[in-house]
């Protein structure tokens, strides 16, 4: 398939990516290729989002390198209260929660090397046949917020965001009211033949036997795919449930399916890769126990006490959902920080709002945040009374002081920038690495080939790039409307999670090929994956990819959400409460560490509790 004729800014990010690791042209030529259009709306920018280019070329030169800086004679600024490396999630929470507690009014500035503040809180804008679309390139909804810790619920309440309301705006009944339901579609690169059929993991199926009929799989895997949703057997009836939970937990879900339930290996493949989208991996680096706690065929019925299963299991709907995702979490906080960059006075009024990026930096400013600026050191100054930071701008190298340092950026680069970490704590800090994420949002005309076809999401089994798209989430709010007619334009969003399953991989050395292989993909080879996908499956539907998209925009993350234990190769009393990552993230005298690696647990509540820690540390220190 030829390359989409979508907007030359596409070709320019894609292009700068393909030649990125391997070409003659240095980090800051690359840069200045990506900024030559000058400096448009960053949330309205398509092609290559996410780990843009020119932000993570200083980074790759420091900790691949070996490169360094030298250390400006002149302070860039006036000295700080605290200097926050990060304007993600937990470095704008840090930096309220300091405002907040220091008793006084304090200075703060707060570096990031993306051209947008919100770190994996995403945001992505189109404006598509004169609608305004809005959706989310990362950190996708607030995840089960009465679970909360009371620092991280305090946190949604100041930053002025309710959840309660998003039962209103969340339409629940949207895509049954209009009959659409899941789908699987099977490749005809993996199957012989493109073909989407109802998916039987998604909801109930009054014709189970008729679906599975009609999948392309060999009439053996066919019988042994209904037997597996259909029988009620205890596949370890000897055990006790204690036992068997030891047992669950030191296999695969994979490997129970073959070796205890004697699952057709074709239907093994298929089941694989459903739960990507929330561990990184498929179910041949997930414990069997993972299977049964979601929900999964052939552990229905295992008995286990004290253990639920499934979607019911939720004590909350997955409903709390801005249009933008998390960003919108992030836009709330940097409207306490900074009213004037972000107008209006409501949750709902964020939706819509236009943040004047121009206001974010200004000298006047008791909270100043501080784009295209990646920290390459920091150290205590001589009398441990203050930490220098030196960051590269615009290719050179600055200095700002502050009292205090709140490290809220990608965890492994940290002992790259903080020279003094202990060794025993960079090797705490190494033990795990980040989850690769490939987040894509594709602006659409009309939607008519989803409503043609009966579907509202496809799942893709052994998929060549993204295993999942589907339309967005039915969210409205603060005069935004989610579509209602097949004929308008909407956001569909997709996902991409590089990985290398069944071959004897554990789930981190899974993370670490990942990000390898996304680091060498191009663009064009990204856009060639994504639109291949998307035709396959929807050609039935009348769906035609030069008339029907918009625009795309492809959120890269090599380095995406953080690190959770995995009880398939970890020690199972590790959780975010026990594991190396507490030693990790340890205090180094003025300088604390926030972010959602250091609480290993890649949500919301994760960066905002890693904040609350950091905070606290450092208002502790004289």
């Amino acid at each position: 398939m030829g390359k989409l004729d979508i907007t030359r800014r596409d070709f320019l990010n894609g292009f700068a990516l393909s030649v990125a690791a391997g070409s003659a042209l240095s980090p800051l030529e690359l840069m200045a290729m990506a900024t030559k259009q000058g400096s448009p709306y960053p949330p309205e920018l398509t092609g290559l989002r996410g780990s843009h280019v020119g932000s993570f070329e200083i980074s790759h030169a420091l900790s691949w390198g070996g490169a360094s800086w030298p250390t400006p004679s002149n302070l860039t600024d006036d000295v700080y209260d605290v200097v926050i490396v990060g304007a993600g999630l937990s470095g704008l929470a840090a930096a309220q929660m300091y405002r907040q507690r220091a008793g006084r009014d304090v200075k703060i500035l707060i570096l990031d090397n993306h051209d947008d503040f919100g770190g994996h809180a995403k945001r992505n804008e189109f404006d598509v046949d004169g609608k305004h679309l809005v959706g989310y390139g990362g950190s996708q909804s607030i995840d089960s917020p009465a679970t909360f810790s009371k620092a991280s619920s305090q946190m949604l309440r100041d930053a002025g965001i309710d959840t309660d309301p998003f039962y209103e705006y969340f339409d629940r009944s949207y895509f049954r009211d209009r009959k659409l339901s899941n789908g699987i579609y099977f490749s005809k690169e993996k199957y012989g033949k493109d073909s989407v059929h109802k998916n039987v993991l998604r909801g109930a199926d009054d014709d189970l036997a008729n679906t599975l009929g009609n999948y392309p799989l060999s009439d053996e895997a066919k019988k042994s795919f209904l037997n597996l949703m259909t029988s009620e057997t205890d596949y370890l009836p000897d055990l006790s449930s204690e036992q068997k939970k030891s047992k669950l937990k030191g296999m695969s879900y994979s490997q129970f399916l073959r070796e205890h339930v004697g699952t057709h290996e074709e239907v093994v493949l298929v089941l694989r890769d459903v739960i990507k989208g929330y561990w990184g991996i498929g179910y041949d680096a997930l414990s069997a126990m993972e299977g049964y706690r979601l929900g999964m065929p052939g552990a229905w019925y295992m008995g286990l006490e004290g253990e639920s299963n499934g979607p019911a299991a939720r004590d909350e709907p997955y409903i709390f959902h801005f249009p933008d995702g998390n960003a919108g979490v992030a836009r709330a906080i940097v409207r306490q920080l900074i009213p004037e960059a972000v107008p209006g006075s409501t949750m709902e009024d964020l939706v819509l709002s236009r943040v004047n990026y121009g206001l974010l930096d200004q000298k006047s400013n008791d909270t100043r945040i501080r784009l295209n600026s990646t920290a390459v050191n920091a150290q205590h100054v001589p009398g441990d009374q203050y930490v220098d930071v030196t960051y590269v701008r615009d290719g050179s190298p600055e200095r700002v002081r502050g009292k205090h340092v709140i490290m809220a950026c990608y965890n492994r680069i940290v002992p790259h920038i903080c020279p003094d970490m202990p060794k025993s704590q960079v090797e705490a800090v190494n033990s795990v690495a980040k989850v690769p994420l490939v987040y894509i949002s594709v602006a659409l005309r009309n939607w008519k080939a989803f409503e043609n076809l009966g579907f509202q999401s496809f799942y893709i089994p052994q998929p060549e790039m993204m295993h999942s798209f589907g339309m967005d989430f039915p969210v409205s709010m603060g005069g935004y409307q989610y579509t209602q007619k097949s004929d308008e334009p909407t956001i569909v969003h997709g996902t991409y999670v590089p990985s290398a399953p069944d071959q004897g991989l554990s789930g981190l050395e899974q993370h670490v090929q990942g990000r390898r292989d996304l680091y060498e993909m191009s663009y064009d080879h990204l856009e060639r994956g994504i639109v291949g996908a998307m035709s396959g499956a929807l050609s039935g539907g009348g769906f035609d990819a030069e008339r029907d998209i918009a625009a795309l925009t492809v959120n890269r993350w090599p380095h995406g959400y953080a690190y959770e234990y995995n009880e398939l190769y970890d020690p199972h009393d590790w959780s975010p409460k026990n594991g190396p990552h507490i030693a990790g993230a340890a205090q180094m005298g003025r300088i604390s560490i926030a972010n959602s690696d250091a609480s290993a647990y890649a949500f919301v509540n994760g960066a905002f509790d890693a904040a609350d820690r950091a905070v606290n540390e450092q208002l502790k220190v004289d």
